[in-house]
């Protein structure tokens, strides 16, 4: 080798993975919640095609650097299209970071992790970020002021700026209620389920009532044809009587004639 050259190296790709291999949920019950806002967000916006909501998908903030990433139990991103993605890589989709992101805790979440989670959304420009325990049926809330995340004094009846949803947090575990900008709950999927079969059966109801409706119509129709058809054949008995009375009276008439063309008066 020459004192000039210099080795070279082969510039190592950088990869991004799908998965953290960490679990989606701790228990059924953080499953549930979080299945429950990701597809109430998901039915909130259907007929937005600008607005990306996700579930568990791991969000890359900063290119060449796979280890500044979270994974948020829910997000949504205003401005980028719907559509498969393996992971949500910023620096790809315009630069935009998620407006909104939600979390629901697990017993197996510790103060530690909580306030990375925190640093993370306060770092990359979240927007409003929401905490839901719901085995204490507590939710918290932050908004980003003037650069930073603030917590929001009283999230009963709060309603956020970008979704438009209203939250109303009860008292207990599960007790909390979102609401949509027409002040329809976010249900669980049995329980849109139930919705839907009841709606069914509702429409089925209601045909059976207007077709019920229809057969009664028209039997009163057959009725009163059947009446009118009576009253034809009344007045046709009527006028054949009619005609036949004046048939005799005719002939009476002309029998009359005949007699006093005889000489007889006809009594």
């Amino acid at each position: 080798m020459s004192a000039t050259s210099r080795p070279t190296t082969a510039r190592k790709k950088v990869v991004y993975p799908d998965s953290d291999g960490r679990r989606m949920a701790d228990n059924t019950r953080q499953f549930q919640w979080i299945v429950t806002i990701k597809e109430g967000l998901e039915i909130l916006f259907r007929d937005r095609p600008d607005v990306f909501v996700a579930g568990d998908l791991l969000w890359y903030a900063r290119e060449g650097d796979p280890r500044v990433r979270m994974a948020p139990d829910a997000m949504v991103v205003f401005g980028r299209p719907k559509g498969y993605r393996g992971s949500y890589m910023q620096w790809a989709e315009d630069g935009l970071a998620p407006q909104v992101v939600f979390e629901v805790h697990s017993p197996g979440n510790r103060r530690a992790g909580i306030q990375r989670k925190f640093d993370f959304y306060q770092d990359h420009g979240v927007e409003e970020y929401y905490y839901y325990n719901p085995d204490k049926g507590t939710l918290t809330g932050w908004r980003r002021v003037q650069g930073g995340l603030r917590p929001i004094p009283d999230m009963n009846g709060y309603v956020s700026p970008r979704l438009g949803i209203r939250f109303e947090p009860g008292k207990g575990p599960d007790s909390l209620t979102i609401r949509d900008p027409d002040g329809q709950p976010f249900l669980t999927a049995v329980e849109n389920a139930v919705l839907r079969q009841k709606a069914v059966q509702l429409a089925e109801a209601a045909e059976r009532k207007v077709q019920s409706a229809e057969q009664i119509a028209e039997a009163e129709r057959q009725k009163a044809e059947a009446a009118e058809r009576k009253v034809q054949s009344a007045e046709q008995i009527a006028e054949a009587e009619r005609q036949k009375a004046e048939a005799a009276e005719r002939k009476a008439e002309r029998l009359a004639a005949k007699l006093r063309e005889l000489g007889i008066e006809p009594e």
